[in-house]
């Protein structure tokens, strides 16, 4: 009888859940201006009008150092968390958690083996910069275009 009372009180949690969020979606649609204009839909960056693309070409590596923080970061609270609980979890858990690190070292071999760590000047990539203000200005190299 327990088990009927405890799905009853969830299934009225979800379905007042669902009501109220539902209720505040249609007083926000009901209340909320429905006109617009060309100013309003420009976007507002501190009072200056905005001129050029809003979207600049990051280098990849910034999204790498970014996603890789992830990882690690969530790898981490995992072992900390066995780790605290280690002598509980028995063999089970130290089965489980090496596994859990085999599959992790696999990954980092293959990101290493594909190139992701290589963050620094390539040599099979170089990108020429050429300015005609300096004479005799002479191209730079950096990473982001093949070479011919």
């Amino acid at each position: 009888m327990t088990g009927n009372n405890e799905i009853f009180a969830l299934t009225a949690y979800g379905l007042i859940t669902v009501v109220i969020v539902g209720v505040l979606l249609a007083a926000a649609w009901w209340l909320g201006a429905k006109t617009g204009n060309k100013n309003k839909d420009l976007p507002y960056e501190s009072g200056i009008i905005p001129s050029g693309s809003a979207r600049i070409a990051q280098y990849i590596p910034f999204y790498l150092v970014a996603i890789f923080f992830i990882v690690f970061d969530v790898e981490t609270a995992f072992i900390l968390s066995w780790a605290t609980v280690w002598d509980l979890l028995g063999l089970s858990g130290m089965i489980h958690i090496s596994f859990f690190i085999v599959a992790l070292l696999l990954g980092l071999v293959w990101v290493w083996l594909k190139g992701g760590l290589d963050w620094g000047p390539s040599k099979n990539y170089q990108f020429k910069v050429q300015s005609s203000k300096l004479p005799d200005a002479q191209p730079r190299t950096t990473n982001l275009e093949p070479r011919t």
